[in-house]
């Protein structure tokens, strides 16, 4: 008899919490072991905390050598500056110059860093400046100073990668749910799809509007788990990378795609282009979709989506 088998645990800073449909606990348990070792793997290689790892090392030699990395980080780096250009730079991995040091969400912030200083600091966020040779198999940033961060992309490839593992693993169905951004394959135990809730932006709690999915991945970026108000003016976490300045104007976005990577990937440019732009890109490319919600509740999708 099939059932579900979930396990919630704490990775890359996040709560994940990983589903298997098995019919044997003891198999179900040693698949969810060795996805979590999967996303542990891939922390270790993408994080900025530890001083030994490959993504400080190319931010430390910034400016001055190029780097010689994993192919693995390697290929995660152009897919990255392939979803910069395709975004015109809307998504862009150098934002770690600015990130940090200027926003602090923890709702103490009073008042917008100096405009001055985010400029001097922009100067380092240029995914252009970011210079690969496929030969040497190395990373180099141009600029001293300059810095990369997966923040953008790095819970989605994890997810998607842990999928990846458990289907080698013969497990015909399940979830990988980084945070809010989640990959599903198969169907439920009962044999139905999946069905995810698409966050209320006003009520992260209680979801707006419900979809069936299979071997597809969902990804959510909104404003109403991490913001700061500054003179009556809600800014959220994700900071537009050609202003330096927090995005506001957009309560939620929500990208459909069959691939975790790309949807973490494309979340946080829909939430920071204009809504037109945004759904404009979104419907010029296969099998990628959004629903997008603004600070007048009023909601957007593209066009192959249609909400009951």
């Amino acid at each position: 008899m099939l059932k579900e088998f979930k396990r919630p645990q704490k990775l890359m800073g996040n709560a994940f919490e990983i589903t298997v449909v098995s019919d044997d606990e003891n198999s179900a348990n040693q698949h969810i072991d060795a996805a979590i070792d999967e996303i542990r793997r891939i922390e270790k290689l993408l994080t900025t905390f530890n001083e030994e790892s490959q993504t400080n090392l190319i931010n430390r030699n910034a400016g001055i050598k190029p780097v010689k990395v994993d192919w693995e980080i390697f290929d995660l780096i152009e897919r990255s500056l392939r979803i910069s250009r395709i975004t015109d730079g809307y998504f862009d991995i150098s934002y770690g110059g600015i990130d940090k040091s200027f926003w602090n969400f923890d709702r103490e912030m009073k008042e917008l860093p100096n405009p001055e200083l985010i400029k001097e600091h922009l100067k380092l966020v240029n995914y252009q400046d970011i210079i690969l040779d496929h030969e040497k198999q190395t990373v180099f940033l141009k600029e001293k100073g300059m810095r990369i961060g997966f923040g953008g992309i790095g819970k989605g490839y994890a997810a998607e990668m842990a999928k990846q593992m458990l289907r080698n693993r013969d497990v015909a169905s399940g979830i990988v749910n980084a945070s809010g951004d989640l990959t599903t394959w198969g169907n439920q135990a009962d044999g139905k799809p999946w069905t995810v809730g698409i966050a209320d932006p006003d009520n992260a709690k209680r979801p707006f509007s419900y979809m069936n999915i299979t071997d597809m991945a969902v990804a959510t970026s909104g404003n109403y788990e991490k913001f700061v108000v500054i003179n009556g003016k809600k800014y959220s976490h994700t900071i537009n990378p050609k202003t330096g300045i927090p995005v506001s104007g957009v309560k939620s976005v929500t990208i459909f795609c069959p691939n975790a990577e790309i949807a973490d990937a494309m979340a946080t440019p829909v939430s920071i282009m204009e809504i037109d732009a945004a759904l404009n890109m979104i419907n010029q490319i296969n099998h990628l979709e959004c629903i997008i919600i603004d600070d007048q509740d009023k909601i957007y999708s593209s066009q192959n989506i249609n909400l009951k």
